[in-house]
């Protein structure tokens, strides 16, 4: 995420979602480091799973791939003038925990031969860690409260979308794709339905917005 970040331009939008993910995997490491997590391979392999998703999406445009669905709205408005920093991190951040998750914690239920149900505290831990620096990601990229007005398209787009939601629909669709692995067609179609609906979900986040503008006094 360093390398990526090193070529592209700060503005862009994946820059801007890849410079939250690297500050939350960063905090994942220290709480590894520091004994946060009862069990640090298991966190330490969902850590790395869920990192894979995104960085797989990013290199499927670099080499001409389609990508999942969830993150084509990102990576096709990355330098529309009228999507604003924030509406890039947190369509980053939908795409990321609606549907990669779901699907990190699957794979990591291969790799270590376990049940989503013995990944659950990883899972919370994480997912808290999430929730607290989204409100930092807000505080550091939302507008000031001089430019932010009520009426602000921003205001109303932003309050739609809930992290906490996203997660708890995500723990959902994981147990749901693992009850499903003995059924491969049906485990495939319910991870299309799922990238779709996260990718339309993240196009509303990615509204084109008017830049909100000083009242007069």
């Amino acid at each position: 995420m360093r390398a990526l970040d090193a070529t592209l331009h700060p503005r862009d939008g994946v820059a801007v979602f890849n410079r939250v993910y690297l500050a939350v995997t960063e905090v994942v490491d220290r709480y590894v480091d520091t004994g946060r997590f009862a069990d640090p391979h298991a966190a330490i392999t969902l850590d790395v799973r869920f990192a894979q998703r995104y960085l797989e999406a990013v290199e499927a445009v670099a080499d001409e791939r389609r990508p999942p669905a969830c993150w084509r709205p990102l990576l096709q408005f990355r330098r529309h003038p009228g999507v604003r920093p924030l509406q890039f991190a947190l369509a980053g951040i939908n795409a990321h925990i609606g549907h990669d998750l779901a699907l990190a914690v699957v794979d990591t239920c291969r790799t270590l031969d376990c049940a989503p149900a013995d990944l659950e505290d990883e899972f919370d831990a994480v997912g808290d860690l999430l929730v607290s620096l989204e409100e930092r990601i807000r505080e550091d990229l939302m507008p000031g409260p001089d430019l932010l007005q009520i009426a602000d398209p921003l205001t109303h787009l932003l309050g739609a979308w809930s992290l906490e939601r996203a997660r708890d629909a995500t723990w959902t669709a994981a147990r749901a794709l693992w009850a499903l692995r003995g059924l491969p067609d049906v485990a495939e179609e319910f991870t299309d339905r799922l990238d779709t609906a996260v990718g339309f979900a993240g196009r509303m986040l990615l509204t084109p917005l008017p830049e909100p503008r000083l009242e007069s006094r």
